[in-house]
């Protein structure tokens, strides 16, 4: 072979494996989606709308993701949720869900074009209610590799606010093992997450749940007690042995009807997280008496402010995926529903407004 057919070959090998590449990773310039444009009731014949729109812009921090699955939470309801706004394009909802990555911005350097992925998101973007889903990599992590799309997709958002309760805003490690966590609400996706991780750092889980069915699925993820939060928690803590008190406590309900009773099972010097909007002021002084601290947990607060720390979101879910992986944190994945469709997103959000649900929901493939 002489010299100038070798470079041939060569340009013409080049240009083959070019052409493969752009053809694998080639996107369709619009894209199937659910969204609204009025704010409505969901028993509202527009609530959910199916579209057809533009793919989402990409970011320079940005991975683009085809959307295998997506799950629904109440945030989701708490947005489309019933006020005057308009919108002029379809906002999509939906910031939890699993895919593969498909194309990312410049300064992108967490993953790679075809890795398998779960992810949150931010709500002042369009979400995973989509074929594609643009996303800041600091909110992504690597799908566990022994579990399914649809699994995988249950789990960021509620694993995500979970750690950062009991972690980042409680301050809890293996260093407290041995002390008592109780959870408000321990049922739902969040709580199922927080008493595994409780668990896992070896504390004493105490759970609530009202239903025989929550009761046992909140056992069925660890807690080591569980009460009855219709009735009053006060003695039923004293039945289980915990008269002196709990240490810790994480609320994932609204606290106003809970606050007296907060007050009195708290110990001395202990600390309180909220995940839920109170619905009324509540009498902050009462923390005074026994020097307790309260705090707050929003799961988008760092990507939305884009704080020093958001690197600490995308370091929690290199963790949550290595314990999916290992057997440390079992899917909350209760129930799948598909195709992702306006018909079926709407009966997911009745599902989540019923305030019945069972830990998380999922709807997977278009």
């Amino acid at each position: 072979m002489n010299v100038i057919t070798y470079i041939s070959v060569i340009i013409l090998v080049a240009s083959t494996t070019h052409a493969s590449q752009d053809k694998m990773f080639r996107l369709p310039k619009t894209m199937r989606a659910v969204g609204l444009y009025k704010y409505l009731p969901i028993t509202d014949v527009n609530s959910l709308v199916d579209v057809e729109v533009a793919l989402p812009s990409v970011q320079k921090s940005d991975v683009l993701v085809e959307v295998k699955a997506t799950a629904v939470n109440p945030i989701d309801t708490k947005i489309r949720s019933p006020k005057p706004d308009i919108e002029a394009s379809p906002r999509i909802l939906g910031w939890d869900g699993a895919g593969v990555v498909v194309s990312k911005g410049e300064n992108a350097n967490l993953f790679n074009v075809g890795d398998e992925v779960f992810f949150t998101g931010d709500v002042r973007r369009n979400g995973s209610n989509a074929q594609y889903m643009a996303v800041d990599q600091y909110i992504v992590g690597r799908k566990p590799k022994n579990w399914t799309f649809e699994q995988a997709a249950a789990m960021p958002l509620t694993s995500l606010t979970a750690f950062e309760s009991i972690l980042d805003r409680l301050q809890l490690s293996e260093k407290d093992k041995g002390k008592s966590l109780l959870i408000i609400n321990s049922a739902g996706g969040v709580g199922s997450v927080a008493t595994q991780v409780g668990k896992n750092l070896g504390l004493k889980v105490i759970g609530t749940a009202s239903r025989p069915e929550t009761q046992a699925f909140t056992r069925e993820f660890g807690a080591d007690v569980v009460l009855n939060h219709t009735q009053d928690l006060v003695p039923q803590l004293e039945a289980n042995g915990l008269g002196a008190g709990v240490d810790f406590i994480l609320v994932n309900y609204d606290p106003v009807p809970y606050w007296d009773t907060l007050m009195k099972v708290i110990k001395p010097q202990g600390r309180i997280c909220l995940i839920v909007d109170s619905s009324a002021p509540v009498d902050i002084r009462t923390l005074k008496d026994k020097s307790l601290t309260l705090v707050s947990e929003m799961m988008f607060t760092r990507v939305k402010y884009d704080t020093e720390d958001k690197v600490r979101q995308y370091e929690i879910f290199k963790n949550v995926s290595k314990w999916m992986e290992e057997g440390k944190l079992k899917c909350t994945l209760t129930n799948t529903m598909g195709p992702i469709n306006a018909a079926n997103l709407k009966e997911a959000h009745k599902l989540i407004e019923s305030k019945k649900m069972i830990g998380k929901l999922v709807l997977s493939g278009f």
